[in-house]
């Protein structure tokens, strides 16, 4: 019976947030995914991808990417196709950073900020963010490949009080 199972595919994960108060600083809020290969699978990602940077195959894209939050739907959309990413890659670990470009913002300034991980239509988890409201990054997926080949979801919610670039460094080590 485990032959027929196929594990996890093409994952989606999306970011929406309302835009900022009129006359507020606008609130910039970005994906990212780091991979990490099987001889380092908890240390730095073998590579990231966010809104400057694409994977080097083509496998985990940043389809839509907001600077504000407006719009309607998801303001960040992201395509992982695990099935695809090359055997040496263990572990992907999705994460939310907040820009800090105008003072400090944590997910508590944040209105009606969520994000969701889809695998086709179905809805393998929802964040909203309070449980890191003090927080200005945030883990919100990781996705482990098995021994024999299977990709499997592990809901990871964990908050970082750090800027963007260390939290896209660090965001795939163990919690202390």
């Amino acid at each position: 019976m485990g032959g027929l199972n196929k594990g996890l595919g093409k994952i989606k994960v999306t970011l929406k947030w309302d835009p900022s108060a009129l006359g507020e600083p606008d609130t910039d809020l970005d994906l990212v995914a780091g991979t990490y290969r099987a001889e380092a699978p908890f240390g730095a990602p073998a590579y990231l991808v966010h809104f400057d940077s694409r994977s080097p195959d083509g496998t985990i894209i940043l389809n839509r990417e907001s600077h504000t939050g407006q719009g309607l739907g998801a303001d960040e959309d992201m395509t992982l196709e695990l099935d695809r990413l090359a055997d040496e890659y263990v572990r992907v670990v999705v994460g939310v950073a907040i820009q800090q470009h105008a003072g400090r913002k944590t997910f508590g300034d944040i209105v009606n900020c969520g994000a969701r991980v889809l695998d086709g239509y179905t809805e393998l988890a929802s964040v909203d963010f309070g449980g890191v409201r003090d927080c200005t990054a945030a883990t919100v997926a990781e996705f482990s490949r098995t021994a024999s080949g299977i990709w499997t979801f592990h809901a990871l919610v964990r908050g970082f009080t750090t800027d963007p670039s260390t939290f896209s460094l660090t965001m795939g080590q163990h919690s202390a």
